[in-house]
């Protein structure tokens, strides 16, 4: 009984469902740990339809009554709409993806110093080729993200939020705040990066110094062969520190990037909703 009145709710108002999940699905196939090849397609798409079946009824779309067929037809303004939504659905997911980067890219900053860079595996998170360092801080990002619930956060408050104050309609007239919001993400992006491999790059940075001082003053040592392993237990070492520090270290700095880019998204959504 319950399924067969899910669907009768679905069926009464079809059009609004339809945009709903078309953003909720935008959603899931772009936001990280879902994205993921890993997950079949099958309960992606269940998941976005029932969590747009959740949202629908709190959904206000009366805007997009005009471009609703009166005998049910699609017509090219409600594809349209459904670009949109699909757009918007786009831009939350990418938003994430931004957080996860920045790790990812870290890893890559110091990963030839380490020596690791000729190791790149295949992510299946980020679903692209990364150093083997870069994986590791793409896995611990991962790790914090769902110990701290986030993403429901990102289906419950910002995806809630969304539906609240940004449409297809109103995309249109926010296209240049849109487009500054993700320039900016992405120029935090590699601010971010440069700033969890600091420590990383600059302990390591000494060590060559020292290590070429060494191999000039006593060549016989044979500091090349040495050098590596040394590298790669500084750097370990520097990481384990870093993990465990709860002033700056890398699980407070994810943290902070989170809750700094959800109220970016915030004042973005409140600007649209102004502009709209």
């Amino acid at each position: 009984m319950p399924s067969v009145s899910m669907l009768g709710q679905i069926a009464e108002d079809a059009p609004t469902y339809l945009l709903v999940a078309v953003r909720c699905f935008a959603l899931v196939m772009t936001m990280p740990f879902f994205a993921a090849r890993t997950f079949p397609r099958i309960v992606k798409v269940a998941f976005a339809g029932y969590i747009a079946f959740l949202m629908f009824p709190h959904v206000d779309f009366s805007s997009y009554v005009r471009f609703f067929e009166p005998n049910g037809g699609i017509s090219l303004s409600f594809i349209l709409l459904l670009v949109g939504e699909g757009a918007i659905g786009v831009i939350l997911g990418l938003f994430v993806a931004i957080l996860f980067a920045a790790f990812s890219s870290a890893g890559q900053f110091f990963s030839f110093q380490m020596g690791f860079s000729a190791s790149e595996v295949y992510d299946a998170l980020s679903q692209v080729e990364n150093p083997l360092m870069g994986q590791f801080f793409n896995l611990i990002a991962m790790l914090v993200f769902l110990h701290n619930d986030w993403a429901q956060l990102i289906f419950s408050h910002g995806l809630e939020s969304s539906f609240d104050s940004l449409n297809a309609l109103s995309l249109v007239a926010s296209r240049e705040k849109i487009v500054q919001f993700l320039l900016a993400g992405l120029t935090r992006l590699f601010a971010d990066a440069f700033l969890i491999a600091l420590p990383l790059v600059g302990t390591l940075m000494l060590v060559s110094i020292t290590m070429g001082i060494l191999s000039k003053a006593a060549p016989q040592m044979n500091l090349l062969s040495e050098g590596f392993p040394v590298m790669i237990l500084l750097s370990f070492l520097t990481i384990w520190t870093l993990l465990g520090d709860s002033n700056f270290g890398f699980i407070r700095f994810f943290e902070q990037s989170f809750l700094s880019g959800l109220r970016s998204l915030g004042r973005l959504f409140a600007a649209s909703r102004g502009g709209a």
